[in-house]
């Protein structure tokens, strides 16, 4: 089984007093004390990003280590990826985190340990990289269309209801054909996907949510939130 889980916004780095969303990612591993590995490439590896991550799960059942491009701490990157149950992308710039992937072959390492069950996970930036191509703030002022990994089939816009351009630009790149249909979510929103599907969607906030938005209409998905099983 292979397992994407998309948040368009929160986890520790958004929501620091709201587990729900990571807990819930946590949850996924088959293993009773996953390894899960903080990638921060799309923040340069910013050393307070590494540093909340570590502080967020060190309080949970789980083994947290992460993955510096800009300080590696290995030559064999391939071998500590493989070992990695899961794998938590975090924000920042999407294009420099595909850039100084493909560099150092990250994107097809990460492909492989995919295919070999280890979860992929992300949030923003972090979450727009599975998908085949989004919208992206990357370049500077305004939003404008990038392509990224294509792990997962169509477009996809992370703080849908967070910043006000998200929404409309979204619409308008898709009506346009600049960029295929596909999913947005919210800030606090979680996309999974299982074997390239929309298994769930699963969010942190009562009333935030995940849509299928393609050329004529925008559809409001079921979402669960979490905090309802307290």
């Amino acid at each position: 089984m292979r397992q994407v889980i998309a948040l368009g916004g929160g986890g520790f780095s958004m929501e620091p007093e709201n587990p729900l969303l990571d807990r819930y990612i946590l949850s996924q591993s088959k293993s009773d004390k996953p390894k899960i590995c903080f990638v921060g490439t799309a923040s340069g590896d910013a050393e307070g990003y590494i540093e909340r991550f570590y502080h967020a799960f060190r309080g949970e059942n789980c083994e947290p280590t992460h993955l510096s491009l800009f300080k590696p701490h290995t030559r064999d990157i391939k071998s500590f990826v493989m070992e990695q149950d899961i794998l938590y992308v975090g924000g920042g710039n999407t294009k420099n985190l595909m850039a100084l992937w493909r560099e150092w072959e990250l994107d097809v390492i990460i492909r492989q340990a995919y295919d070999n069950g280890t979860i992929l996970a992300g949030l923003s930036a972090g979450s727009l990289c599975w998908f085949e191509e989004g919208i992206t703030d990357s370049y500077g002022t305004g939003l404008e269309p990038i392509a990224c990994l294509g792990i997962l089939r169509g477009s996809h816009s992370p703080h849908y209801d967070g910043e006000e351009d998200r929404r409309p630009s979204y619409h308008a790149f898709i009506r346009d054909g600049k960029i295929s249909s596909g999913y947005a979510a919210d800030d606090g929103v979680a996309l999974h996907f299982i074997d390239e599907e929309l298994h769930t969607v699963v969010s942190s906030r009562p009333e935030a949510a995940g849509y299928r938005v393609d050329t004529e209409k925008e559809t409001k998905l079921s979402t669960s939130y979490l905090g309802a099983e307290d």
